[in-house]
């Protein structure tokens, strides 16, 4: 049983925490935020992730997770600690690590013995050695032994639990024995499921979670790119993909066309990777491109919904999910902003449903009409928009939408659906990258 700190309970500090205490690990989770940590020994989660409410009540009944907004406290018993706080994305486009740096600090005032300092949170090339600069700067006594690493997550939001329990690889950058040794002791049950261990450098380290999220965002952006064109000469981008997929070189993962990346993790690691290159003399073409293509595609909606309902002016649409992505209430960098925001502008009513995001909305966009089901959002509609592919939404009653909604238009985002069903039931179906779905405008 190893003492841990995490500093921080946003999504990966929180999570991260439950999971190494269910490893048997005795975990206090610290944050400035009082009325979080209240929340929090009461049993809330600040945020919806599936299964976590369980597993931090399992951890703090059992005696091994605690919450606390002291440091300090925290701090005083542990071996390793684990920077989780937030790195946003400044107006420049790089990494804000304000918040790394204070904690940074705080850590030095306090630090009287050896302790491992890990950066759990996503920070650019570099940052640990700043880190270290600014602990050593801030010991009462000069020379106190501390060691650096890096310990980058790979947490996707609606199945975090999962991929900390069962993760395709761990990765540890670290330039002493003794700090690694610490840290293969964190993760030690993972060894039973023969979970591959990376053992590399800091800088090494540092690299791999950006260079992993860009990936995947470029290829996002590449199978979006293929459903333009797919429908400019009369492809079926699902086909297409299904057979690049099968290729054990690509994989089938993240190749849906649709309405690109969201969240906190792939807008956010691309700009700052890109701000990366250029600090170091670089460049990052291939990710610029991504995050171009990504930008457009709520703009292409958009005119796919004028399309359909031959103009948007003054019409009811009804948008069928908020969040980025199902399975969480996260709408940071959600196409839905873009496409609310250009609803707007075109002096729609826009009617809204979303199972988990609707508060989070709310705060940016309160004068929706916030439906307690998809068929009330639909009541009145001219045009129906799949925004977010949530379970419920997989299923829909046709019948009962036609008989709410005032049009027969949907559009279909995530290409959850087909032409032919939807025509059974008289709508006008388009949806991204499979030409032979689309029906011609009223």
């Amino acid at each position: 049983m190893i003492r841990i700190c995490m500093v921080g309970t946003g999504y990966v500090g929180l999570v991260s925490g439950a999971c190494m205490a269910d490893f048997g690990h005795h975990v206090t989770c610290v944050d400035i935020n009082a009325e979080r940590i209240r929340g929090l020994e009461r049993g809330e989660i600040p945020f919806y992730e599936p299964g976590l409410d369980r597993l931090v009540l399992k951890n703090v009944q059992e005696g091994r997770l605690f919450f606390t907004t002291s440091l300090a406290e925290a701090f005083k018993d542990a071996s390793v600690v684990f920077i989780a706080v937030q790195t946003p994305m400044s107006g420049s486009g790089e990494a804000d690590l304000q918040y790394v740096m204070k904690v940074g600090e705080q850590i030095g005032a306090l630090l009287d013995g050896y302790k491992v300092i890990v950066t759990k949170s996503t920070v650019p090339v570099g940052t640990n050695r700043r880190l270290a600069e600014v602990i050593s700067t801030h010991l009462k006594t000069p020379g106190t032994p501390f060691d650096m690493a890096s310990n980058p997550e790979f947490l996707r939001e609606g199945s975090s639990i999962d991929d900390f329990m069962r993760p395709d690889r761990v990765v540890i950058g670290t330039e002493t024995e003794r700090s690694e040794k610490l840290l293969r002791d964190i993760y030690r049950p993972l060894f039973l499921l023969d979970t591959p261990i990376v053992k590399t450098g800091i800088e090494t380290a540092e690299l791999i979670k950006y260079a992993s999220n860009s990936f995947l965002a470029v290829k996002i952006s590449f199978i979006n790119e293929i459903a333009r064109l797919a429908e400019r000469v009369g492809a079926d981008v699902f086909d297409v993909a299904k057979s690049m997929g099968l290729d054990k070189r690509i994989g089938p993962k993240f190749l849906h066309a649709g309405l690109g990346f969201g969240g906190s993790c792939l807008p956010k690691d691309t700009n700052a990777i890109v701000h990366i290159a250029q600090e170091a003399g670089s460049d990052m073409s291939i990710v610029r491109a991504a995050i171009g293509v990504n930008a457009d595609l709520p703009g292409r909606a958009l005119a796919k919904a004028e399309s359909l309902t031959g103009g948007l002016q003054g019409r009811t649409v009804a948008l069928l999910g908020l969040a980025f992505k199902p399975n969480t209430d996260d709408i940071r960098s959600a196409p839905s902003l873009d496409l609310v925001a250009g609803l707007k502008t075109r002096g729609c009513t826009v009617r809204v449903h979303d199972p988990a995001a609707a508060e989070n909305f709310k705060l940016v966009h309160p004068d929706l009409v916030y439906c307690r089901s998809p068929y009330e959002a639909c009541e009145g509609a001219d045009l129906v928009v799949l925004v977010t592919e949530w379970n419920q939404y997989r299923q829909l009653d046709f019948a009962a939408i036609a008989a709410k909604a005032a049009g027969r238009a949907f559009l279909d985002c995530r290409n959850v659906y087909n032409r032919p069903h939807l025509e059974a039931h008289g709508f006008r179906y388009d949806c991204f990258g499979r030409a032979g779905q689309t029906s011609a405008p009223a």
